[in-house]
């Protein structure tokens, strides 16, 4: 796979998770009672039925999500390098972008903060659920790469006699 193709495997799972968030905005709407248009509903706002459904983007939970995310992504830039050590081809990336260490730190390190982008713009729209689940697909399928990094046997040259 390609830099190409990677984008667009990135762009397909950002198209789930947003018409996953648009079915459950209509579900919800969905499963609200009919209202009568004659009758005037009382509307009471309280701040603290607000506070209670809303929490702040940097809440404890976020933070360790959000740490946990960083310390996969370091997870993988060491699985990755030892990968590359044994004579293992990158298949994501390039292998002169791999090699390339600082320019491979940069990558994951924009692979932390895409996610926590991501996280946010789901918090500051309301998808709180949405908003969690970006840090834990992220921490499992980043873990998965690393553990299937290290799980891979040494490649051996073939040599002639």
């Amino acid at each position: 796979m390609n830099l190409r193709e990677s984008g667009l495997l990135r762009q397909l799972f950002l198209v789930v998770l947003l018409g996953a968030s648009k079915i459950d905005a209509q579900e919800r709407a969905a499963q609200a009672p009919p209202r009568d248009p004659d009758i005037v509903y009382p509307v009471s706002k309280s701040p603290a039925s607000d506070r209670i459904a809303e929490h702040r983007f940097w809440d404890k939970e976020n933070r360790w999500l959000f740490a946990g995310a960083g310390a996969t992504r370091t997870l993988d830039y060491f699985s990755t390098l030892n990968m590359r050590r044994r004579g293992r081809q990158e298949i994501l990336l390039p292998n002169d972008v791999v090699d390339n260490h600082a320019a491979f730190g940069v990558i994951e390190a924009a692979g932390t903060g895409a996610s926590i982008g991501a996280s946010y713009l789901f918090h500051r729209y309301g998808h709180h659920k949405l908003e969690r689940w970006t840090s834990f697909v992220h921490i499992g399928l980043t873990t998965t790469g690393a553990v299937r990094n290290y799980c891979l046997k040494t490649a051996h040259p073939k040599t002639t006699p």
